[in-house]
């Protein structure tokens, strides 16, 4: 069964439009849970402007599934993980100026510092991930510098803007999740999924776990955050 990881970062930035305190973030997550969601994920950016270090805190020491943290590779950052003991670690791009995360992480172009960077978190008995591009240079570096997953990013599947170009990348991500699976790396994927077209994706081979955020907070503006995780495992448990 393909697991749900929950991002609750846009909970945050919710509050943080007007800092008053609430939404209160580890309350959200546990609605998520106990709705059914298999962990849930955060983004420490390194502009602080939704997820901020207490939330990490609170939410390692409160919730009761897993806690997925991911962050840019900056030595701030890791030190916070290193102190923070996360299950799982998703190292991801980072710029200042976008809005989310823009593409997968150059893993190969990056290939001896972030092999460092794993080592130090694995050493630490964290899970590492890296948030890839559906190529195979990325996902085979991943391997070589020690990662034990890789996330597809399916930003570009999900914002196909026709049928045609939508089943073109769809193949993509097929293709890289036989790869994936052939080196030996567990496959997660997500970014830009949502309700129309998560299915083809958890229909994927070997699918491990798809991480989904934005549009399950959408969704739960009109159905409330409970009701809009189990339409998503729903949708999940109907295409597995």
């Amino acid at each position: 069964m393909v697991k749900l990881g929950v991002n609750i970062d846009h909970i945050a930035t919710l509050r943080q439009a007007r800092k008053e305190g609430f939404p209160n973030l580890l309350e959200a997550a546990l609605v998520c849970e106990k709705a059914g969601a298999d962990g849930i994920t955060v983004h420490l950016r390194e502009d602080r402007r939704h997820i901020q270090d207490a939330d990490v805190y609170d939410l390692k020491k409160n919730i009761n599934t897993k806690l997925n943290l991911e962050m840019a590779a900056a030595e701030d950052i890791i030190k916070i993980a290193l102190e923070l003991m996360p299950h799982d670690v998703c190292l991801v791009p980072e710029k200042r100026s976008e809005l989310t995360t823009e593409g997968g992480l150059d893993v190969a172009g990056n290939a001896d510092y972030l092999r460092s960077v794993v080592a130090r978190l694995k050493s630490a008995g964290i899970r590492v991930s890296m948030f890839v591009n559906a190529e195979e240079s990325q996902i085979v570096s991943s391997k070589k510098v020690g990662a034990d997953c890789v996330e597809l990013h399916t930003g570009i599947y999900a914002n196909s803007p026709t049928k045609e170009e939508c089943e073109k990348n769809l193949g993509t991500l097929k293709k890289a999740a036989a790869i994936a699976l052939k080196n030996g790396v567990i496959l997660n994927a997500g970014h830009g999924l949502n309700y129309d077209n998560v299915t083809s994706v958890v229909k994927i081979p070997g699918m491990n776990e798809l991480n989904i955020g934005f549009s399950i907070i959408a969704r739960a503006v009109f159905v409330g955050l409970d009701n809009a995780v189990r339409e998503m495992i729903e949708k999940i448990n109907k295409a597995g």
